[in-house]
């Protein structure tokens, strides 16, 4: 009997159908797990945030809604970035450090009170009909300079100071800027994620020790200051100051507790009604924990592992190098951020200040990560096979 047509084996090895957004799955899969983030970050901001705007006389939707307006402005760029060819990045490498630097400056600046109000103790936002927090734009800025000049420096990467060296000093006006915000927690984000992109680019692991030993005295004395003191040390014990400086772990811990296995159900959190401060946006992770329980939990730890996964696989085939640096550079920044952000939720780190990314409440935050996704997306269009690189 002949074989039917279903039963003769392909003469070419099977792929997954044209995304649309590049041939392969990694374009698509990044975008669909962006949306998935970003969906389920909307419906936990509003439960959480909805007790806290009432109490401020504002309509329960008002964070919700100011946060979807950061989110639709954020995919338009993410869209935007997706279709621009990633080298496009390297002229905008000084020009981004620059501006973000200047930024910074008028931030810290002791005139400047008038567009950078200090705020719960800090001067980190500038208001220009919009509020814009400048240290947001100096992640990009640091990953794309980095790359950048990781690849016009390649060859001398053997000498610390014809090599790293120019790094660090760029990196050190940078980082200088954002720790007189004061905000350490995002001033060691950068400086991670410039040694990152670095050290992938080939540069010598001893070079960052010493670097590292010329640096770790200012880390010292950064440590030293009052509430950063007080954070270290109801890390190393919650349970010091459970009224005091630890009630936020505490209540943090309390909500994780509460939650179970399959949480109270969503918008039935107790914590959101003045027992967890920064419910919306520091400590979102415990909200989720509290209404989702330990399976909402685990599914969206999953889904930023696949987001991670999916990034390094952009990376590992990148067109170049650069592509390469940048890949690397973007998913660490939301690696880093997510990790952080809920560890210090779980009590396994000490208090940061960093958001979730995706999820918790701040627009600079939201529309720069959604940045990172593009060009991310951006890259895996122009991997071979992909129709950027058929152009």
């Amino acid at each position: 009997m002949s074989a039917r047509p279903m039963d003769i084996a392909p003469a070419r090895p099977v792929r997954l159908p044209d995304s649309g957004l590049g041939r392969g799955w990694e374009a698509a899969t990044m975008m669909g797990l962006t949306v998935l983030i970003l969906s389920v970050g909307l419906v936990s901001l509003y439960s959480a945030s909805s007790v806290y705007a009432l109490r401020q006389d504002l309509p329960d939707t008002y964070y919700v809604l100011r946060q979807a307006g950061g989110a639709g402005f954020g995919m338009c760029l993410l869209l935007f970035c997706a279709w621009m060819p990633y080298r496009m990045w390297e002229h905008f490498a000084w020009p981004l450090i620059g501006v973000s630097s200047f930024m910074l400056l008028l931030c810290v600046l002791p005139w400047t009170y008038g567009i950078a109000p200090e705020i719960k103790g800090a001067r980190r936002w500038l208001q220009l009909g919009v509020t814009i927090q400048p240290s947001e734009i100096a992640k990009i800025a640091i990953v794309v300079w980095t790359a950048t000049m990781a690849i016009r420096k390649a060859s001398h990467f053997q000498s610390l100071w014809r090599g790293l060296a120019p790094f660090f000093a760029v990196w050190t006006v940078v980082i200088g800027l954002v720790l007189l915000g004061p905000d350490l927690s995002t001033a060691m984000v950068i400086a991670l994620l410039g040694v990152l992109v670095v050290f992938a680019a080939g540069a010598r692991v001893a070079h960052f020790v010493f670097l590292g030993a010329l640096v770790s005295p200012l880390l010292y004395f950064q440590l030293q200051v009052g509430f950063r003191m007080e954070r270290l040390r109801i890390f190393l014990d919650p349970l010091a100051d459970p009224s005091g400086a630890g009630y936020q772990v505490k209540q943090s811990l309390v909500a994780f507790g509460s939650g179970g296995l399959s949480g109270v159900g969503i918008g039935e959190g107790r914590q959101k009604y003045g027992f967890l401060p920064e419910a919306h946006n520091d400590f979102i992770f415990a909200m989720i924990g509290e209404e989702w329980g330990f399976l909402g939990v685990l599914a969206l730890v999953a889904a930023y592992a696949c987001f991670v996964l999916v990034g390094f696989r952009i990376a590992s085939r990148a067109p170049d190098l650069f592509g390469e640096l940048l890949a690397i550079g973007f998913t660490s920044l939301i690696a880093i951020q997510a990790i952080l952000h809920m560890a210090v939720g779980l009590a396994l780190a000490p208090a940061t200040g960093l958001a979730l990314p995706l999820v918790s409440y701040g627009r600079s935050n939201l529309v720069i990560t959604l940045i990172a996704i593009g060009i991310l997306i951006s890259i895996a269009r122009a991997a071979p096979g992909g129709k950027a690189s058929r152009a």
